[in-house]
């Protein structure tokens, strides 16, 4: 009786960071499907780069307040891991954000939300060439869900039809699957507030000499509601608050993990498209959040059981 007794208490212990780390994942994927809309919104008012510069510091106006303290607290030991900071920055905040910033000029919200879903895969790539045994149920969920996205994006036909700005999306999804991936090399020294101001100044900085050529040659733009709403949204809710939701989901449950969960995004997309801008919802975009749903479900529920397995996440 008593070693029953502890092996519940040791899987109810093991599920409760398991459910935080899938909490966090599926709340910087919910938010992260509005920045889409907002991308496409601002496609043609604000300038791609201008529009991922901005954002930036916005979200830096935003973390400064609680991260700048710990931040030069912990200036020696960020001086010591600068180059593993500048690629973090230049994956997850210069090239990842302009590259949907970009695509949002040519193909809609539906779509970036759709292929950026591909990016678990890569995630669960570079887990796997590390080391990490995913298990067979994770892998299955990851296919099913894949299935669904694949299903969405080609409107049941299975032909893949792209336009170019599908393609830079699907450069954004390589970088950001790789940004997910470095996160589980994070120096665990480095609090998550610091790392996070920190990626997010170097980001920005990397970013500068770009913004000032497309201002220099496309101009600024106008401040109205229209255009600061929406910067005010991704600079402070789909940067300061989901990236760090998503970084500490990472370290709790791992990039493949959390990636499963990030399969969430061409739903919530879908849905906020139809109750935000009555797009019609037909029996395939159902079908397909079935298969999506079911595949995070499964996937996301492997591997959460007693620290017994030398190949959990």
């Amino acid at each position: 009786m008593d070693t029953v007794t502890s092996d519940r208490k040791a899987v109810s212990a093991a599920a409760r960071p398991l459910g935080i780390g899938l909490a966090l994942a599926a709340l910087a994927t919910v938010v992260w499907s509005g920045s889409f809309v907002t991308s496409r919104a601002l496609h043609d008012t604000v300038p791609p780069v201008q529009h991922a510069f901005w954002r930036w510091i916005i979200a830096i106006a935003a973390v400064a307040p609680f991260a700048a303290r710990e931040t030069w607290r912990q200036r020696a030991l960020l001086r010591r891991h600068l180059r593993f900071l500048l690629l973090a920055s230049l994956l997850g905040v210069t090239i990842y954000n302009t590259l949907v910033n970009q695509a949002g000029m040519t193909t809609t919200a539906g779509n970036m939300g759709m292929i950026m879903a591909a990016s678990p895969v890569l995630m669960a790539v570079y887990e796997r060439a590390g080391g990490t045994r995913l298990g067979a149920r994770r892998v299955t969920g990851m296919l099913v869900a894949c299935a669904g996205v694949l299903l969405l994006v080609s409107k049941g036909s299975l032909a893949m039809d792209f336009a170019v700005g599908d393609l830079w999306v699907i450069a954004g999804a390589l970088s950001f699957g790789s940004y997910s991936a470095l996160l589980k090399r994070k120096p665990a020294e480095i609090g998550g507030l610091p790392f996070l101001f920190s990626t997010f100044v170097l980001g920005a900085l990397m970013l500068l000499p770009v913004f000032a050529v497309s201002y220099a040659v496309q101009g600024g733009f106008e401040p109205t509601a229209g255009t600061v709403s929406p910067l005010l949204y991704v600079g402070v809710v789909s940067s300061a608050i989901a990236f760090f939701a998503w970084n500490k989901a990472v370290s709790i449950i791992g990039a493949a993990r959390a990636g499963v969960v990030y399969y969430l995004q061409p739903v919530c997309v879908a849905l906020l498209s139809f109750a935000l801008l009555g797009e019609a919802m037909g029996w395939l975009q159902v079908l397909c959040m079935g298969l999506i749903l079911g595949g995070v479900i499964l996937g996301s529920a492997a591997g959460g059981r007693a620290p017994r397995d030398r190949d959990r996440a």
